[in-house]
This record gives C-alpha cells, structure tokens and sequence, in this order.
C-alpha cells in the first residue's frame, strides 16, 4: 500500500470472504483450472497495487501482462468489445484498427487513466529493447471509484504502476477490494477484482480461458437465477430516488487457443452475457467494456526490433488459428468465467471507508440463506 493505512470498516457479513465454489457456486458446466484463475492461461500475469493515503484516498491499478517476453516486438492479436462506450479506455482505437496488443493492460481509476498510462510508458521506454521506439500504444481502462476515493486528487504516483507491472506474476491474484479495486462498489455492494478460469475438455480442444474484472456496476444481482438483490432489498429502481444501476465494469479475457482478432471480437461480446447473468443492464451511465487476446504461439504477431534491419520476409506471416465451428466451446467458457468472476469480486471483497464514503461487503451469511431457499448452493 502506499501511503497511509487506514482501519477498514467492518464487514457487514458474519462470514469472511469466500471465493463462489466455496459457497457452491460454480456456474456452467466447464471445469476451472488450478487457480481459477485467469493466470492460468500459461504465461499470463497479474500485478497489483492498492493505494491508500489518509482518510481520503482509495485507489490503485491492476496490471494484466499476456506473457513475460517484449511485448512490442512479440505481440498477441486482441480484440475490444464495447457494451456501452461510457467510459475511458485508452489505446482502445489501434486496438480496433490493428487487432494486437504492444503493451500491457492496466486498469485503474477514472481521472487516473492517463497518469497510469504515462507511467507505464516511460517503464517501457526504458527498457533496452525499445532504445529506438518513437511510438507506443498504452491500453488503460477504468472505473469510476469515486463514491469511496477522492478521484479529483488523481492520486495515482508512478512509482504505483511501476510496482504493479515489475510484480506481476503468474500465481494467485488476489481478489476484491485490492489493485484497481479497492474503491469500486458492485450493486451496491463493495465490488473489486474478480478472476476465474475454464478448461475445456480434450475432445473439444482442451484450451484455457480465463476472465478478469474490475466490477463497479449496478442492477438488479442474481446468482445463478435467484434474486439476492431483491431478496436483500438492495437493487437499482427499488423506488423512484434509487441510484439507477450506474458505474462500470471492465472484463478482461485470456486465453491460450489460437483465435484471430475477429474471433477474439466474437468471444469479447460474449463476455457481455456473463455480465448479464448477474443482474446489469448496463445503464446509461455504466461503462462496459471486454479486452480478450490469445496467447498462442501460432497466431502471435512478431515484429523487428526496434531500429534492426527488416527483410521482405517481414512483410508476410502465417498463422494458424481456429475455424469458426470451434468457437462455441470458447464461447460457453467465457460466460461461465465471467459470471463467476462476477461472484467473486463481491464475495471476496472486505469494507472500505473513506472521508468520501462507505462500502460494505454483501452479507454472505445472509446469501447462504437465500440461495438454500432457492435450492442453489450449499
């Protein structure tokens, strides 16, 4: 953490927070990896920095890293999905253009954005192999935490950045109110970080996917159908003077099969469905956007380096990717992984309490007991 600590409020649940399948909550019917995690897409890495100074701020940044090489000069194809375009997601129009990532992902708060990716570019500019690189496309996206930090300060220091992306690792990733969620609220719960991971069947490739969120939106919660948020009295439209569902979730997908940009496109949007599956409606003032990529070999995009003499050879590549039949599996697995994600960021989320405002925990004691009532669960 940086800065001050601060005492968190305490949780309004009587049990600690639980990932979904430790309440029996594990949506679909694909299995996940070791870690349910989205690191486990070989290769992939989290890093992440909570950042909370004083009594006012709490914020921070989660970095996403495809793999552990140059990024720049070994690129994977991506894609953006945009559910609604209320929000800020820099870097976002190459992306489209281009179909492949150069740089890490960050996520991170509002007014933070660009602070964020300033930081991220000078740490990569310094990097030896990029001495001659004279344009970068940092890709940062973010939620508005500003119910619970005081987001005008735009209290992101570089050094925050830095330590997020030099730790990433390809471990656990910690989950609920840490990194770019620390000050996020989820259906007007504390929201957070949320991860989870499918591995399909041999038969139907045996790839891994995995999904990572940074939830800060609003509707009407279910878990796997049953109406919690209604059953705990707290939803959007609950009377006329109730917030109206608003925020912003960003939903970030790894995966190891060897998909195209315009593949990547299609499994994007389905990530939505995932989303949808746990009550938003993706209001107005809600942000909502999918970053998918493949971290394949076969479909990589390799480029000189910086400054080196090209060829002819250079100007052509093969790659081999998946046909379109293959993709409905993907598919499946990203919105099971999504939904759970979902789950996850909010039941693994603690307290926080600043001078701006207050978020507690959902009840997970008191989600035992709806879920029982609806036979979901144990």
């Amino acid at each position: 953490m940086w800065g001050a600590a601060m005492t968190l409020a305490a949780s309004a649940s009587a049990d600690p927070p639980q990932r979904a399948r430790d309440l029996g909550i594990a949506p679909g019917v694909f299995k996940p990896g070791a870690l349910n995690a989205i690191t486990d897409v070989a290769g992939v890495r989290v890093g992440q920095t909570t950042v909370i100074e004083g009594e006012w701020v709490r914020t921070g940044v989660t970095a996403v890293l495809p793999h552990a090489g140059n990024l720049f000069v070994d690129r994977v194809p991506a894609a953006i999905h945009v559910a609604n375009g209320f929000g800020k997601l820099l870097g976002s129009t190459q992306v489209i253009e281009l179909g492949e990532l150069e740089t890490p992902i960050l996520l991170t708060c509002t007014l933070c954005v660009w602070k964020a990716a300033d930081a991220m570019v000078a740490w990569l500019l310094e990097q030896p192999a990029l001495a001659n690189v004279r344009s970068l496309n940092p890709v940062v996206a973010e939620t508005n935490d500003g119910r619970l930090n005081a987001i005008r300060n735009r209290p992101l220091a570089p050094q925050a950045v830095r330590s997020a992306l030099q730790t990433a690792s390809s471990g656990p990733v910690r989950e609920g109110s840490v990194g770019a969620g620390t000050g996020t609220v989820a259906f007007g719960f504390k929201g957070g970080i949320g991860t989870s991971s499918r591995v399909l069947p041999a038969g139907l490739g045996g790839h891994t996917l995995g999904v990572l969120v940074q939830s800060n939106f609003g509707g009407v919660l279910q878990v796997l159908g049953a109406p919690v948020g209604k059953e705990l009295g707290q939803y959007a439209f609950r009377d006329a003077t109730e917030e109206k569902g608003d925020g912003s979730i960003v939903v970030v997908v790894a995966t190891d099969a060897p998909l195209s940009d315009r593949n990547l496109g299609r499994l994007a949007a389905r990530a939505m469905l995932g989303v949808a599956r746990t009550g938003s409606s993706a209001s107005n003032g809600s942000g909502d956007y999918v970053i998918a990529f493949s971290t394949a070999e076969s479909v990589r995009r390799r480029m000189p380096a910086p400054g080196a003499p090209s060829d002819a050879g250079a100007a052509t590549r093969t790659a081999r990717d998946l046909d379109n039949d293959a993709a409905s599996a993907l598919f499946q697995a990203v919105i099971e992984a999504t939904e759970e994600a979902v789950y996850n960021s909010l039941f693994m989320a603690t307290a926080v309490s600043s001078r701006v405002g207050k978020a507690d925990p959902i009840p997970l004691d008191r989600v035992r007991v709806i879920l029982k009532k609806y036979n979901l669960g144990r």
